[in-house]
C-alpha cells in the first residue's frame, strides 16, 4: 500500500475515534443534566378548585359632592377634608373662594339701591307732572268758560266782534281737548317710568338673591353620615391622558369647573368587594359560594364573605392591556371590622366546586411560553415542551388535560441555563409534536 493512502486511512480512523469520544462524553452529560431537574408525576384524584384574585372594597351607598353649578369662571378650592375623614350630616367638606360671589352680591345690592331711587324719582316726577296738568286743565277750562260768556254777548256787539268771539271759543275748546289728551299721555308715561323702575328693582332683587345663594353654596356640606373620599382631578393633566398615567386627588388651591365631582361621602356600614376574575376562571365562580378575604391593611385577620353577583360580560379597564380582560364579581362581606374603609384591597380566595377523578399536576410545573400554558414532559434524557389546557387550579395544584397518569413533568424550566458543579451543558429540548 502506498504511503499516501496509509496516511489518509490513519486520518480517517483518528477522526472517527474523536467523534466517538465526543458522543461518549456528551451522553452522560445530558443524562446528568436531565436527572438534575426535579420532576413530578401527573396524578388522578379529587381536587377542590380555588380561584385567587385581588379586589377593592367599595361602598354600596354613597353621595357625590360636586362644585356648585353657578356659571361663569372656574372655582378655587380653599378648604378640603382628607380621604377617610369621618363626617356627620351637615359638616362642611369643601369650601371655595367666595371673593367673586361677594363682589357680585355687592354689585347687585348697589343696583337694587339705584332701582329704588329711580322708583322714587319716577313717582315724584309723575306727581309734579300731574299737578302741572291739573293747573293747566283748570286754566283751559276757565278760558273756555270765558269764551262762552263772550259769545253770549254777540247780539250786543258788532258782527266782526261776534266772529272774533266765536273763533276764540273754538280755539279755547281745541286747547282744552289737546290738554286733556296730553294729560292722558303724561299719566301713561309716568306710569311706564314707574313700572320700568320697579322691573329694574325686581331684577336687582333677583340678582341679589342669586348672588346670596351662590355665596351660601361656596360651602359644600355632607348630606349623610359617612367617610370622605376625594375624587381624582381630571383637569390636572390639561385634558390629556395616556396609558399608565396617575392623576392626583383634588387638593386646596386647585381650580375646578362648576359641576365637577369633588368628593364622595361613603357609608362604611354597607360595603361590597369588587373583584375581577380571568376569563379562564369564570366557570369556577358562582353566586352564593364562600369566599375567604385577607386585607392588606389587616394582615393577621381572615374575613369571610360570599359571591353576590357575577358579571355576564367580559370587561376591560381603560388603558389596560388585553391580558386584563375579565369578569367583575361582587362579594358580600359576612364579617365586619371597624378598621375597614372603602378603597382597601384584599386577596380573595373563591372556594370553587369539588372536582372528581381529574388529572392534576403541581402549579410549579406550569410555564407560560408565547402566551400559552405549557409543561415539559420527560422524554428519555431530555424534556419535550407540550401545550396543555388548564381546567382549574387551587393554590398548589392545577387540573390539566392532554396528559396521562404517571407522566413525569419538570418542576423547573429546562430551557433556562443554570449553574452546576459539573460542566454546564444544556439538556436536549425538542419542539412540541
Amino acid at each position: 500500500m502506498k504511503p499516501s493512502r496509509m496516511r489518509m486511512w490513519a486520518l480517517i480512523s483518528a477522526f472517527v475515534l474523536v467523534v466517538a469520544a465526543v458522543i461518549a462524553m456528551d451522553r452522560p452529560r445530558a443524562s446528568a443534566n436531565s436527572e438534575a431537574i426535579p420532576v413530578a408525576e401527573v396524578k388522578t384524584g379529587d381536587m377542590q378548585i380555588e380561584v385567587h384574585a385581588t379586589g377593592e372594597l367599595s361602598a354600596t351607598h354613597s353621595v357625590m359632592l360636586v362644585a356648585p353649578a353657578i356659571g361663569g369662571d372656574s372655582l378655587q378650592i380653599t378648604h378640603l377634608l382628607q380621604t377617610g375623614k369621618p363626617v356627620k350630616k351637615g359638616d362642611v367638606v369643601v369650601e371655595f373662594d367666595p371673593s367673586e360671589q361677594h363682589y357680585k352680591l355687592e354689585q347687585s345690592h348697589s343696583e337694587l339701591l339705584q332701582a329704588q331711587q329711580e322708583i322714587t324719582k319716577a313717582n315724584a316726577d309723575a306727581q309734579v307732572q300731574a299737578a302741572e296738568d291739573k293747573v293747566a286743565l283748570l286754566k283751559a277750562r276757565y278760558d273756555v268758560r270765558s269764551a262762552e260768556l263772550d259769545v253770549q254777548k254777540n247780539e250786543l256787539v258788532s258782527k266782526i266782534d261776534g266772529q272774533k268771539n266765536d273763533l276764540a271759543l273754538q280755539q279755547a275748546k281745541r286747547v282744552l281737548a289737546e290738554l286733556e289728551h296730553d294729560i292722558e299721555s303724561h299719566h301713561a308715561s309716568g306710569q311706564a317710568s314707574v313700572f320700568l323702575a320697579k322691573e329694574k328693582l325686581n331684577k336687582a332683587k333677583l340678582t341679589m338673591d342669586q348672588a346670596q345663594q351662590n355665596l351660601d353654596r361656596m360651602h359644600v356640606v355632607a348630606t349623610m353620615d359617612g367617610l370622605v373620599s376625594i375624587q381624582r382631578n381630571m383637569n390636572a393633566s390639561g385634558g390629556f391622558f395616556f396609558g399608565g398615567m396617575t392623576l392626583p386627588d383634588y387638593r386646596p388651591g386647585d381650580q375646578v369647573q362648576p359641576g365637577s365631582p369633588i368628593a364622595q361621602v361613603l357609608d362604611p356600614s354597607q360595603m361590597n368587594l369588587t373583584v375581577r376574575v380571568g376569563e379562564g376562571d369564570r366557570n369556577n365562580v358562582s353566586v352564593g359560594e364562600p369566599v375567604g378575604l385577607r386585607f392588606n391593611a389587616l394582615p393577621r385577620k381572615t374575613l369571610h364573605g360570599k359571591v353576590k353577583t357575577v358579571g355576564g360580560m367580559s370587561m376591560q379597564q381603560f388603558f389596560s392591556s388585553e391580558s386584563n380582560h375579565g369578569f367583575d364579581v361582587t362579594v358580600e362581606l359576612a364579617d365586619s371590622d371597624p378598621r375597614l374603609r372603602p378603597g382597601l384591597t384584599a386577596e380573595v380566595t373563591f372556594q370553587g366546586p369539588q372536582r372528581k377523578s381529574v388529572l392534576y399536576i403541581p402549579r410549579q410545573a406550569l410555564f407560560m411560553k408565547d402566551g400559552k400554558r405549557v409543561v415539559y414532559v420527560r422524554d428519555g434524557n431530555s424534556f419535550k415542551q407540550r401545550e396543555v389546557k388548564v381546567d382549574g387550579q387551587s393554590e398548589s395544584r392545577a387540573i390539566v388535560s392532554d396528559l396521562t397518569t404517571g407522566t413525569e413533568v419538570a418542576l423547573l424550566d429546562p430551557t433556562v441555563p443554570r449553574k452546576s458543579t459539573h460542566s454546564s451543558a444544556s439538556a436536549g429540548i425538542t419542539g412540541a409534536p
